[in-house]
């Protein structure tokens, strides 16, 4: 499932509504870190594993899109 991400720094929550999500970040934007928190964040939420979750575009940027694979 593919899902738009905007990302919202120095706020801690997650919203979810249908295909977009929205998601506060503590990290910098440094080195990769916030996406890192990104990832970790969607998978304790979605309930799986990071390798799960890939960032399609937009790795530079406050607007991504997401693929989250889910197995049974």
């Amino acid at each position: 499932m593919r899902y738009e991400v905007e990302v919202k720094f120095h706020k801690d929550f997650i919203e979810i509504d249908r295909n977009r999500i929205f998601i506060g970040l503590t990290s910098k934007p440094e080195k990769g870190e916030a996406n890192r928190e990104l990832l970790r964040k969607l998978a304790k939420n979605f309930k799986v594993s990071t390798s799960q979750i890939k960032i399609v575009s937009g790795l530079k940027s406050r607007r991504k899109i997401v693929e989250i694979v889910q197995t049974a």
